[in-house]
């Protein structure tokens, strides 16, 4: 009986330690928002606010800052952008956008605060008026201890 408990035991410590482990590998899943780019000027600097989400940590009323100016080269936004959902939550990344198609791809390296470990690849479409939309994939990964 106890070697049978024994190995019992030893099937539920591992089974613990392999959740503790799948726990600690992060989480992904699909991301959906919808930003109004009314205020977008398309100058350097300008900026969309996250109107939908399906991310806790990317709230409605989130704001994108565009690093670059839209157009430049013509017809296109290629800038580096930074991702603010508010109380020290940001996260960086790249966008690049061809208005002739209103398509793009977003992408997110990292981030602190709540979006620290944070990555995501986007697909960007225009919705109508001064919507757009951004679907895709995204996952937060623990960070290695300091």
């Amino acid at each position: 009986m106890t070697k049978r408990f024994s190995f019992f035991a030893g099937l539920v410590a591992l089974a613990l330690s392999l959740s503790t482990v799948s726990a600690q590998s992060g989480r992904n899943g699909q991301v959906h928002i919808q930003k109004d780019c009314s205020d977008n000027d398309g100058s350097a600097g300008g900026h969309c606010t996250v109107v939908v989400s399906n991310l806790a940590e990317i709230p409605v009323s989130s704001t994108i800052y565009y690093d670059q100016s839209a157009g430049v080269p013509t017809g296109l936004l290629d800038s580096n952008i930074v991702l603010d959902a508010g109380n020290g939550n940001k996260a960086v990344g790249r966008c690049t956008l061809d208005f002739s198609t209103a398509r793009g791809l977003c992408t997110l390296s990292d981030g602190i605060g709540q979006l620290a470990g944070f990555t995501a690849r986007v697909d960007v479409s225009f919705v109508g008026g001064t919507l757009w939309s951004w679907n895709g994939t995204y996952s937060f990964n623990p960070l290695p201890p300091r």
